[in-house]
C-alpha cells in the first residue's frame, strides 16, 4: 500500500530496483548510479516525512501494514499469555490483554486490536470495543494491581463501538468507570498510543502515570472525518478538520496532554516493526525505572494532579 504523498518515493524505488536488475542481468557496473539514486531516495524520504501535514500523519496511523498491539506484544515479550472475558457478558476480541515477560519482569499488557483482512476486522470489530471490552480491561487492571504487576496499555482505536447494543449494555458507564478506577491504581501505569486514539474509546484505557504517543499517531475527541461531517456536512473537508483539531503527537505534547513522543523509523512504524518494538520496549523500561522509585500513594496523587491540570478554564 502506497499513500498519495509516498508515490514520488515509490517511483524512485521502482527505478532503483530496475537499475539493480539491469546491472545484475547484463553484468554492467552501475554502482555509482545506484549509490546516487539511493542517496536521492533517502534525502527525499527525510524531506517528505519531516514535513508531513496533520492529515498525512492520520493516514500513516491507519496504514494497512502498520503493526497492531499484539504484533508489538509478541515481539517485546516472552511467554505472553492472553487472558479472556469480562466474567459477565463475553470476550470482546477488540480489546486484548494478558501477562507477558518483559526482560524478566511480568507486565500486564492491555490494548485494542484491529484485523489484517476482512474476516479478522469483523472478528475484532475494527478495533472498536463494546462495554464488555472495557470491563475486561478493568478486570485485568485490578488483577495486575492485586499481584503488584505494572500495566502497559497500547491504544489504537477509531472509537468505542457506537452500536445500539453497546449503549444498552452501558458503554458510557463502562468507559467512565475505567477512567475513575485507573486514577486510583496502585501500580505503575504506562499508556502508549500506537495508531489511532479517538475519543472515549481511547481514553477508557489511557489514564496513566506516563502517556506517550508514537510519532505518526493521533489523539483527539473526534476523527477528522467525523468533525468534517458535523461542521461542513461532508467528509470532503477532513484535511482542514485535521489541521484545526491539532491532533498529532507534537500538538499533544505542546499542549501538555502527553508526556513524550516515541520516534518511528523513517517512513513509519510499518517500515521496521522490530526496530519500532525495541524502541517502545526501551521507552517502557525507562518509564518503569522512574516510576518504581515513587511510592504508590505519591504516584496516584501525581497522576490525578497531571490530568486535573490539563486544559484552560476561562471565567
Amino acid at each position: 500500500m502506497v499513500l498519495e504523498f509516498e508515490k514520488p518515493i515509490a517511483d524512485l524505488e521502482t527505478k532503483l530496483q530496475e537499475m539493480k536488475d539491469l546491472a545484475k542481468g547484463r553484468n554492467i557496473d552501475l554502482s555509482a548510479d545506484i549509490q546516487s539514486l539511493e542517496e536521492k531516495i533517502q534525502a527525499l524520504k527525510k524531506e517528505t516525512f519531516q514535513n508531513l501535514t496533520r492529515w498525512q500523519r492520520v493516514q500513516l496511523s491507519r496504514h494497512a501494514d502498520r503493526p497492531y498491539a499484539l504484533d508489538y506484544i509478541y515481539e517485546m515479550t516472552n511467554d505472553f499469555i492472553e487472558l479472556h472475558g469480562d466474567r459477565s457478558v463475553k470476550d470482546d476480541k477488540a480489546m486484548i490483554g494478558g501477562l507477558g515477560d518483559l526482560d524478566g519482569r511480568s507486565v500486564m499488557f492491555i490494548g485494542q486490536q484491529k484485523g489484517r483482512n476482512t474476516k479478522q476486522r469483523q472478528e475484532r470489530n475494527f478495533g472498536m470495543a463494546n462495554p464488555e471490552g472495557y470491563r475486561k480491561a478493568l478486570r485485568l487492571m485490578k488483577m495486575a494491581e492485586k499481584f503488584g504487576k505494572p500495566i502497559v496499555t497500547l491504544i489504537d482505536t477509531p472509537g468505542a463501538f457506537p452500536g445500539l447494543e453497546a449503549e444498552e449494555r452501558g458503554q458510557g458507564e463502562a468507559i467512565a468507570r475505567n477512567i475513575k478506577e485507573m486514577f486510583m491504581l496502585k501500580v505503575p501505569v504506562i499508556c502508549i498510543i500506537i495508531g489511532e486514539g479517538a475519543s472515549g474509546g481511547a481514553l477508557g484505557i489511557a489514564i496513566g502515570d506516563r502517556v506517550m504517543m508514537l510519532e505518526n499517531t493521533w489523539y483527539s475527541v473526534i476523527s477528522p472525518e467525523s468533525c468534517s461531517s458535523i461542521l461542513w456536512r461532508s467528509w470532503d473537508y477532513k484535511e482542514q478538520a485535521a489541521e484545526a483539531l491539532k491532533l498529532t503527537a507534537p500538538d499533544m505534547q505542546k499542549n501538555g496532554l502527553i508526556d513524550g513522543i516515541i520516534e518511528e523509523p523513517l517512513g513509519g512504524a510499518h517500515k521496521d516493526m522490530k526496530k519500532m518494538a525495541r524502541t517502545i520496549k526501551s521507552a517502557i523500561l525507562e518509564a518503569l525505572k522512574e516510576l518504581d522509585k515513587i511510592k504508590p500513594e505519591k504516584r496516584i496523587d501525581q497522576r490525578i494532579d497531571k490530568f486535573c491540570s490539563m486544559g484552560v478554564v476561562v471565567e
